[in-house]
């Protein structure tokens, strides 16, 4: 897990709706990247429904939601088109690694882990063991005012 106050990794990755985006050009906007193991499953599904049902809050507080997982675009897309997504899902490459998402008990699939990485990519805070039910309302109400 990459430690809270640390310079987050900049990337360049593709989103599922046939985009790239990148970290450092994330300029204004708080970002949140939660990890999820795979798309269109129990825990990950609510656990995107609820950023979905939230986004217009955090929106309003200037944070932009992106998930985050290994599978491949096309596989994030269904997934987004499935449930409505109103966000990005990013695909990034396991190999990679860049945020210690890895999990080293399960290889080949992502921790379910969050950052929140403010305006100058400094990561505000980290959150490891996460509860797909109510991580959402858990960022919301730790974001900065």
């Amino acid at each position: 897990m990459l430690a809270e106050g640390t310079l987050a990794p900049d990337f360049e990755v593709a989103a599922h709706d046939g985009t790239r985006v990148r970290l450092s050009e994330q300029h204004g906007a708080y970002v949140l990247l939660w990890f999820y193991p795979e798309a269109d499953t129990p825990g990950c599904t609510i656990e995107g429904q609820g950023f979905r049902d939230q986004i217009r809050e955090f929106a309003a507080r200037e944070v932009v939601v992106f998930g985050a997982s290994f599978d491949t675009p096309e596989k994030n897309h269904a997934f987004a088109e499935k449930f409505g997504f109103p966000f990005k899902l990013l695909s990034f490459d396991k190999t990679a690694d860049v945020f210690e998402a890895n999990d080293p008990a399960d290889p080949g699939w992502p921790k379910r882990i969050s950052y929140l990485i403010d305006r100058e990519r400094r990561i505000v805070k980290a959150y490891d063991h996460v509860d797909p039910g109510t991580h959402p309302q858990q960022v919301l109400g730790e974001l900065p005012r």
